[in-house]
C-alpha cells in the first residue's frame, strides 16, 4: 500500500545518519526511558529524538510500546527510568509545547459535546501567552483546515469515524504547540479523512514542526524522514531505508514475519486491518 505520509510529504532535508545526538536544539528528546505498568516492564530504554521540520514515524507490532511511548513523552504514564526533554528541559515544564492528537478508540464518544466544544479543549493547555482572541482564531483555523465548518455544532456521536478524527486532529492543532504527537492518525479511516490528515502533517512539518506519528502501517515509515522500529526496545532508528529492512523486522516481528516470494508479509493479530499489512519489498 502506497504511504499517504509519503504522498503528501514536501522535499525533506537531508538524512540524519545514525543514532541522534540529543541537544538542547531539538523539540524533543527521550533519553534511556522505561516505561513498566505494574511492574511489567513495556519500554526498555528508548533513545530517540525529533529534530525540527522533520516527521518521525514510531513503527512496530501490536503491543511493542508505540501508544506508551507517545504517553510517556506527555508525561501521561509514569517513567521507570529515563528522561523526556523538550528544547533540553524536562517535559514536565514544557508540557505547553507539545500537542497531542490521541487514538480514536481512546475518546468517549458519547460524552454530549460538540465537535467545536471539542477542538476548543485544546486551548486549555496552549502555550502562553493566551487571550480570548487567540484562542478564537485558533479554534477558527483548525476547523478550517480539517474542513469541519459544517460539522462544528454536531454532537461528537452524529459524526462518521473519519469526520471524528478529524475533529481530533483539529484540536491538536489548536494547541499551536512547537512539537505534535499523533498516535494512530491514519488508521482504519475513509481516503478523504486520511488525504486530509496527511496533508496537515506534511504542513506541519513543512511548517518547521516536530511531528511525531505512532503507526502500524510500515508504508508510512517509508513517508518520513526518520523511522523508529520499536518491539518493547528501540530495534532500529535512523532513515527508513536504514530501518524497515529484513532483517530489523525480523527483530520486531518474529513469527509473525512470513516470506513471500522477494516481498515481506507482516501477520500481526488482526487489531487493525484485518490480520495483515503487506510492507513491499524490502532489503
Amino acid at each position: 500500500m502506497a504511504s499517504l505520509l509519503a504522498t503528501h510529504r514536501p522535499d525533506s532535508p537531508g538524512d540524519l545518519r545514525g543514532r541522534p545526538e540529543h541537544s538542547a536544539a531539538s523539540p524533543l528528546s527521550v533519553h534511556g526511558l522505561t516505561v513498566a505498568y505494574q511492574g511489567r516492564p513495556v519500554l526498555w530504554d528508548v533513545e530517540y529524538e525529533a529534530p525540527d521540520r522533520q516527521l518521525i514515524a514510531i513503527v512496530g507490532p501490536n503491543g511493542a510500546g508505540k501508544s506508551s511511548l507517545i504517553k510517556a513523552c506527555l508525561g501521561l504514564v509514569p517513567k521507570a527510568s529515563g528522561t523526556v526533554e523538550v528544547h533540553g528541559r524536562p517535559v514536565e515544564r514544557q508540557r505547553r509545547l507539545i500537542g497531542y492528537v490521541p487514538q480514536r478508540s481512546s475518546v468517549d464518544w458519547d460524552f454530549p459535546v460538540s465537535a467545536l466544544e471539542v477542538v476548543a479543549m485544546g486551548r486549555y493547555g496552549a502555550p502562553r501567552p493566551r487571550t480570548r482572541a487567540l484562542d478564537h482564531q485558533a479554534v477558527d483555523e483548525a476547523i478550517e483546515r480539517l474542513e469541519l465548518g459544517d460539522l462544528a455544532r454536531r454532537y461528537l456521536d452524529e459524526l462518521s469515524g473519519g469526520q471524528r478524527q478529524r475533529v481530533l486532529v483539529a484540536q491538536g492543532l489548536a494547541q499551536r504547540a512547537e512539537v505534535l504527537l499523533l498516535d494512530e492518525p491514519l488508521s482504519g479511516l475513509d481516503l478523504a479523512s486520511a488525504e486530509r490528515i496527511a496533508a496537515i502533517v506534511a504542513e506541519e512539518r513543512a511548517a518547521g514542526r516536530a511531528v511525531v506519528v505512532a503507526t502500524h502501517d510500515l508504508a508510512d515509515a517509508a513517508g518520513a524522514d526518520r523511522a523508529v522500529l520499536l518491539a518493547g526496545r528501540v530495534v532500529a532508528a535512523g532513515p527508513p531505508v536504514d530501518v524497515v529492512t529484513r532483517e530489523h523486522l525480523s527483530k520486531a516481528y518474529g513469527d509473525r514475519l512470513v516470506r513471500v516470494a522477494d516481498d515481506l508479509l507482516i501477520v500481526d493479530d488482526g487489531a487493525h486491518r484485518g490480520g495483515g499489512d503487506h510492507c513491499g519489498e524490502h532489503r
